[in-house]
């Protein structure tokens, strides 16, 4: 931890920054995300951030990138309840898609301080519990100054630094790749956005009603344009930061968690944040699973069916509990009853949402592939 918070105080220190400055090209009714002042978006950052993101010599042994865990076809996720990391060591909670991140207000699942991405990149990189990435500092550097090609695009990145090849440099570029990734041409935005009235089926706009509804609630917590409560934007006068408890565990009739994945409880030693997630977006939500923090729901009718419940029963085992008794669940979760045809039509909503042109755009692909 001492070596971490050493890493994140170096990175924080200023930089001569230059190049060609970035232009946003954003989906219809998407605001321009917020950019910290001391890590301005340029192409060439966003470039040399993106072959970084696929090396794998980012990880101490060479034998996984930030792409290991963060695959653009299952958009920046890697269909594992719990990630594994270089070392075979498996995080405690799922890998978080990573499309529209640079809206997030806070980052992962329940840190209820980590605000920026140039920060949360540390944590896999040099975090120790559990090892994910295990990357050695020395030889990270080391092995960028020696490739053929990464001392030019540092340069090129951050032009008038005497060491551009730096860890706070690695991780302003990844930062700045990972802000490009957005998603915002599924159905849903060809329909609400770009006034393509049929694409939308018919199932998928009545799943639409539904969502927004107070029958469901859904939209407290995954709302507005990101499906999400927790959103950030460069118009943004306060960030909006939610955590909840959806009733996923009571295994000790107070709402318990079992450890490690207490949520922010962890951070904050408040009862009341026992469970407390973030509301991760719904975008490409079909491609995401499995579901919950902990990958221990396997399917979206298996979400409806734990939110219809108002929570989840485990009926025996070390988390056995009845999630719906839960007080420290969310207000809103307070189950409710479908039809066939009304799952059939939430379903073909969430489905809606899956962006095969953000799946598939050649600038968050892999460069070494090419």
């Amino acid at each position: 931890m001492r070596r971490l918070i050493l890493i994140l105080a170096l990175v924080t220190g200023g930089c001569e920054l230059g190049g060609e400055s970035y232009t946003w090209d954003l989906p219809p009714g998407f605001p321009e995300p917020e950019v910290p002042a001391d890590n301005p978006m340029t192409e060439a950052k966003v470039e040399l951030g993106r072959h970084l993101f696929y090396d794998p010599r980012l990880s101490g042994d060479e034998t996984q990138s930030c792409a290991s865990c963060h695959a653009q076809g299952l958009a920046f996720t890697d269909g594992l309840a719990l990630s594994v990391g270089s070392t075979g060591e498996s995080t405690p909670r799922g890998s978080m898609s990573l499309a529209n991140v640079a809206y997030n207000s806070r980052q992962t699942w329940a840190n209820p301080v980590l605000v920026h991405l140039e920060d949360q990149a540390l944590i896999p990189m040099f975090g120790e519990e559990p090892i994910e990435l295990g990357t050695d500092e020395e030889a990270l550097l080391r092995r960028l100054a020696e490739d053929p090609a990464y001392p030019a695009m540092f340069e090129d990145a951050f032009p008038g630094d005497a060491d551009p090849i730096s860890t706070g440099n690695v991780v302003r570029a990844i930062a700045s790749f990972e802000r490009t990734l957005i998603s915002g041409d599924s159905a849903f935005d060809r329909y609400t956005y770009q006034g393509d009235d049929d694409a939308m089926s018919e199932s998928a706009r009545r799943g639409l009603e539904l969502f927004f509804s107070e029958r469901l609630e859904c939209f407290h917590c995954h709302g507005g344009f990101n499906f999400t409560d927790g959103v950030t934007h460069s118009g943004t006068v306060e960030p909006e930061v939610g955590f909840h408890n959806t009733g996923l565990y009571n295994i000790d009739g107070r709402g318990g968690y079992p450890e490690p994945n207490r949520g922010i409880y962890e951070h904050t030693g408040d009862r009341r944040d026992m469970g407390a997630f973030r509301a991760p977006t719904l975008r490409n939500i079909e491609l995401t699973a499995p579901y919950m923090h902990d990958g221990s729901i396997a399917t979206l009718d298996e979400v409806l069916d734990h939110y219809a419940a108002g929570g989840r029963t485990i009926s025996e085992g070390p988390n056995a509990g009845v999630g719906s008794e839960s007080p420290l669940k969310n207000l809103f979760i307070h189950g409710f009853e479908l039809t066939e045809e009304e799952r059939a039509d939430v379903l073909a909503l969430l489905r809606s949402l899956t962006d095969e042109t953000f799946l598939n755009d050649p600038r968050f692909s892999d460069p070494f592939a090419e």
